[in-house]
């Protein structure tokens, strides 16, 4: 059987040869061709028989074939009309899989779970997403708290690095505390370019977010806490205390914004880099106090 799988060379050129497929740049379009790299990514996600799993960009069907083996149900969200009809004849020996021809961005995922998975089953979403577009996807899956377990999904590795990144490092950022304060997030393996047709220029990683039931720390207001996170991060360089007093132009000034990084118990001399969730909870909820209500 093995060597009929879609993720090997041979048969992916097979394939494409057939349909006369070429590949779309705008759309991020590289297919894996190694099938032990796709069986350690389901390793990692933990799918087994018991679970359901929403699938995203699943291209001529490798990844989404070993999904459907090892899974109870896939169900899979393709954009590229072309691919529609590649993707019902390699996965035509598979009746637990279905593929939705439409943008995830737009879908209501929710609605769909509802629809194809049983009532209060394991939800598990796995994919190789396009690199363009990986963050406002995940992001978008995080925040509408989908009843999901865990993402697991290839995505360039300088993102996965961002998305996980912790205090004091170069890739810790207002990105990786989005998405740690809806899950908790962790690079599970590297995977070289030369896995994909065509290569990438650049090296993947798997990440996986396990979603909180809570948030790890308490916020007043969540959107003001984000809105303080991004301005702590406007110029990386400069003191939390300097890009605050520009966020905070015309409201607070600077003898204001030292006094209320003090009621927050932070040293505004400090980079926002350093700062950890719950710190940056402290300053969010002493500056909330001081909002125009």
């Amino acid at each position: 059987m093995t060597n009929k799988y879609i993720a090997t060379p041979t048969r992916t050129k097979e394939i494409l040869g057939k349909y006369h497929f070429t590949f779309k740049k705008s759309l991020g379009q590289n297919f894996l061709v190694d099938v032990s790299v796709l069986q350690n990514i389901i390793r990692h996600a933990g799918i087994t028989k018991d679970t359901a799993v929403i699938e995203i960009g699943p291209g001529i069907g490798a990844l989404t074939e070993q999904l459907a083996i090892h899974a109870d149900q896939v169900v899979a969200f393709e954009i590229d009309q072309r691919l529609l009809p590649i993707l019902k004849d390699t996965l035509g020996d598979y009746s637990n899989v279905n593929v939705i021809h439409q943008d995830i961005l737009k879908a209501d995922v929710t609605q769909v779970i509802a629809e194809h998975f049983q009532k209060d089953q394991e939800v598990h979403v796995v994919a190789n997403l396009p690199y363009y577009i990986t963050t406002p996807i995940l992001m978008k899956l995080i925040r509408d708290r989908l009843p999901v377990t865990s993402l697991t999904v290839m995505i360039q590795k300088e993102v996965a690095d961002r998305m996980s990144g912790e205090p004091n490092t170069k890739s810790y950022g207002s990105l990786s505390l989005a998405v740690q304060y809806y899950s908790e997030a962790k690079v599970v393996m590297n995977v070289p370019k030369q896995v994909f047709m065509p290569q990438p220029n650049v090296d993947s990683s798997i990440l996986q977010l396990t979603i909180r039931q809570q948030p790890p720390v308490e916020v007043t207001d969540e959107d003001f806490f984000f809105e303080i996170i991004q301005a702590s991060f406007a110029q990386r360089r400069k003191t939390l205390k300097n890009n605050l007093s520009r966020f905070f132009k015309g409201v607070h000034d600077k003898e204001k914004i030292e006094h209320i990084l003090q009621e927050a118990g932070i040293d505004g001399i400090r980079r926002g880099e350093s700062l950890t969730m719950e710190e940056f909870a402290q300053v969010a909820n002493s500056f909330f106090q001081y909002e125009p209500k």
